[in-house]
């Protein structure tokens, strides 16, 4: 699309999730709805005060946020051939059959059977209401919207959050690295080969109704004009006489990740025989940064943008061997930092070496898939009880219910979030490992003809690698769905559907 056919972002018609993470409101929790009275949801919903992108002077004390499952959109009385819109992926859900299960790892203990939530048909929430506050301001603020979504709703659960204060439960510094989303549309969208890594994404990588770094716009329910007959749509990009329900709109995946902070710090303490030092080495090498959050490979020495933004200034192109971050880091697996081609000199006869295969070093460094097509923009919340190393340590953490409600936000399932779960996190062939999964999240139960997963390797300057082998399963999942997190006017137009 030309510079002057494109249109300017619509923040007000953005669930305000999407850009800014409401990282200030401290207090959250997630209301697991399933609708028991169409009308009277259809009702709620269409005065529901859900707060937009648009920027504002003051921080907002509280924010509302609503998705939707499909069977949520069904059972809200959305035709099925609206639904069938969407994507096969959100369709189906996360748990809509045992293959989607073996790519994603959810086998054994994270087996859908399993999870407190979103695994059997009556747990699966139909709208997930997401609530942030101020300190101090989310629990009466959660009764009155509890008390007002009783005519049309039953809860079936609430996922609970704490402030860890930027860290996740195993102590690590968290939410480092996040895409850069190109609101101002300067970035050209369109199929072209990117020499070098880069942070800035085009806008429909995350939502639907803008061209996506394919150049394509990404597919969703375009619908007749006669069905949105008051014009409550916006209109489509791509095709200006159908009305676009997905606009402004994004898919949101939520997992609930159990954490076992005990087991995680015993089993590296006793790889490193007690040695305190050792115990935190090893467990930065899984990571791939340290435990205030820098990276292990050499990074920008430069300030840009903020301590963070510091922190996420860097490439693996100085660590081909992966001797100061391991191949395996869940770091380095979940955003490996590549471009379309291996890096190396400019002008057309490197090109044509690196492109044609004749580039030894380049080809045993082509192992992963470009970068830039498989990112996610995550807005997770850790729930439970922050734990000290010697709580860790001494047991206090047996049976704590502790860990992450995993958020992030795509605008294709399959090729941004199920792709870096299945091929990059549980998969064991990731920057040509051999049977070696991500040693943090995976479960590292045997394949099915025997092969072990259980294991992580660190590269040595001279010598084999140093191999930890018997890693057991630090998270388990305990719950999940697929949403779409609607853009307002969709939202609007939702409300007023008739069965």
């Amino acid at each position: 699309m030309s510079a002057s056919t494109m249109r300017s972002v619509e923040y007000e018609d953005i669930q305000g999730l999407m850009r800014f993470g409401y990282g200030k409101l401290t207090e959250a929790c997630f209301l697991l709805l399933r609708i028991k009275d169409p009308a009277a949801a259809r009702a709620w919903l269409a005065g529901a005060p859900v707060a937009n992108a648009a920027a504002c002077e003051r921080a907002p004390e509280t924010a509302m946020q609503i998705a939707f499952t499909s069977e949520g959109l069904r059972a809200l009385g959305v035709a099925e051939d609206i639904v069938q819109g969407f994507s096969p992926e959100f369709i189906a859900g996360m748990n809509g059959d045992p293959s989607r299960a073996r790519r994603l790892g959810d086998l054994g203990p994270n087996a859908p059977a399993e999870w407190a939530w979103g695994g059997a048909p009556q747990r699966l929430p139909h709208v997930l209401v997401m609530l942030y506050a101020m300190p101090h301001r989310l629990q009466p603020w959660q009764d009155d919207v509890c008390a007002a979504l009783a005519a049309g709703f039953d809860r079936i659960g609430c996922l609970a959050t704490s402030d860890m204060k930027g860290f996740e439960p195993f102590g690590f510094a968290d939410g480092i690295s996040e895409p850069m989303l190109d609101w101002k549309r300067t970035r050209e969208a369109r199929d072209q080969e990117l020499p070098t890594y880069t942070n800035l994404s085009c806008l429909g990588e995350f939502l639907l109704g803008y061209p996506n770094e394919y150049g394509e716009y990404t597919d969703r329910p375009l619908l007749d004009a006669e069905r949105d007959p008051q014009a409550m749509l916006a209109r489509a990009e791509d095709d200006a006489g159908k009305a676009d329900l997905g606009r402004n709109g994004s898919y949101l995946i939520v997992r609930t990740l159990r954490q076992d902070v005990g087991r995680f710090w015993r089993f590296l303490d006793a790889q490193a025989g007690g040695d305190a030092a050792r115990r935190v080495q090893l467990a930065q090498a899984m990571v791939g940064r340290t435990m205030d959050g820098a990276p292990l490979v050499d990074f920008a020495d430069k300030r840009i943008d903020g301590e963070d933004e510091l922190r996420n200034t860097f490439t693996y192109d100085k660590d081909p061997s992966g001797l100061r971050c391991p191949f395996g880091a869940h770091i380095r697996r979940s955003n490996p930092r590549n471009a379309d081609l291996p890096p190396g000199d400019e002008g057309f006869i490197s090109w044509a070496r690196r492109t044609l295969g004749f580039d030894a070093d380049a080809l045993a460094r082509d192992l992963i898939a470009s970068t830039r097509f498989h990112r996610v923009l995550r807005r997770g919340r850790e729930y439970g009880k922050a734990m000290s190393m010697s709580e860790a340590l001494g047991g206090a953490a047996e049976g704590e219910d502790t860990g992450l409600h995993f958020i992030c936000l795509g605008a294709n399932i399959a090729r941004q979030f199920e792709f870096v779960q299945g091929a990059w996190l549980a998969g064991i062939r990731f920057d040509g490992a051999r049977d070696e999964s991500d040693p943090l999240i995976a479960t590292h139960l045997p394949r099915p003809d025997g092969t072990r997963t259980d294991a992580f390797s660190m590269p040595m300057a001279s010598g084999p690698d140093e191999r930890i082998a018997g890693l057991p399963q630090f998270v388990t999942v305990r719950g999940g769905a697929y949403f779409f997190l609607p853009g307002l006017r969709a939202l609007r137009y939702l409300s007023k559907v008739q069965p």
